[in-house]
């Protein structure tokens, strides 16, 4: 799975965000759930048009962004 098939920007949408397969939930959305503790099976009960492999994008795509910041950084 490479997150790029799967997480679009499209500046006319969410202000540019990062989304997921062009709807209008977001990376942040995604990684926000995880953060404050859903489980993957949580969110993708309360967003049906999810799949474990957007949530699984999103978190490629959150390492890969890291990782370039770092680089950036050092």
């Amino acid at each position: 799975m490479n997150y790029r098939d799967i997480i679009t920007i499209e500046p006319d949408k969410r202000g540019g965000k990062p989304c997921i397969r062009g709807l209008r939930i977001t990376v942040y959305d995604v990684l926000e759930y995880l953060a404050s503790g859903m489980t993957t099976e949580e969110i993708l009960a309360d967003f049906d048009y999810l799949t474990s492999e957007d949530i699984q994008a999103c978190l490629s795509y959150a390492a890969d962004r890291e990782r370039h910041q770092w680089i950036v950084n050092a």
